[in-house]
């Protein structure tokens, strides 16, 4: 297991933000969707008293099969931010996190995305990986759980467009991770051996520099994660 998983190194800031939800839902009952801020291979959750600069100002947008976009919004807990949608009709809902991080920091503007996806039904609709808007995305198949030694596909996208050759890491729920590789298509590939949630993050540095809040910078980092459900 060891050679399988090798402990990840965190990319510049460490931190970042990401959407937990279950992967599936009902037609007329409300679905919870949490927003965490750390280092999830460390376990690391910060209290939203701690999180930094204005990071909770982020933009929670979800996307209905139809691809009608709706704003939700958070509350916070203990650790956590709290949003909740009902769904309406059977499908693929995308829920999109985007946020600009108003200091920069080391000389680079931060630039934080998530998204989750939830099926409802067995309706394909809303399923299409361009759905998600975000300049930086993670895709892979939704639907709901998938299981223990089962190969699982994710594809990188940078700008709705498929990268190759971008490092993708994946972290298992003991905290193990594992660095991938995408192909010409942006696709890479990872068999996970425990249940539970898995973490995926990709990430992304434009050198073009400019100004962000009255302040210099010298580059944009960008950075999407995505959680994965695995059962038994």
């Amino acid at each position: 297991m060891i050679t399988l998983f090798t402990l990840a190194c965190s990319q510049v800031f460490g931190h970042a933000l990401w959407i937990e939800t279950s992967p599936t839902g009902k037609k007329g009952q409300p679905q919870e969707v949490r927003v965490y801020w750390g280092e999830y291979a460390d376990k690391d959750i910060s209290p939203v008293e701690k999180w930094w600069s204005d990071t909770k100002a982020y933009t929670l947008t979800l996307i209905t099969p139809d691809k009608k976009e709706i704003k939700l919004t958070s509350v916070p807990g203990s650790d956590h931010y709290k949003a909740t949608f009902t769904p309406e009709s059977d499908g693929v809902y995308t829920v999109m996190l985007q946020h600009s991080v108003k200091d920069v920091y080391n000389g680079s503007r931060l630039d934080y995305h998530s998204s989750a996806a939830v099926v409802v039904g067995k309706s394909a609709a809303g399923h299409d990986a361009a759905v998600n808007r975000n300049p930086i995305s993670i895709y892979s198949i939704a639907k709901g759980n998938y299981k223990v030694d089962e190969s699982i596909t994710l594809q990188a996208l940078l700008n709705k467009l498929p990268v190759g050759d971008q490092e993708v890491e994946v972290y298992a729920p003991n905290g193990w991770g594992k660095k991938l590789w995408t192909d010409s298509t942006g696709s890479a590939k990872f068999t996970p051996i425990w249940p539970g949630r898995y973490f995926v993050e990709v990430a992304s540095t434009d050198k073009k520099g400019g100004e962000h809040n009255g302040k210099p910078y010298e580059a944009v980092w960008r950075c999407a994660t995505y959680c994965i459900e695995v059962t038994k």
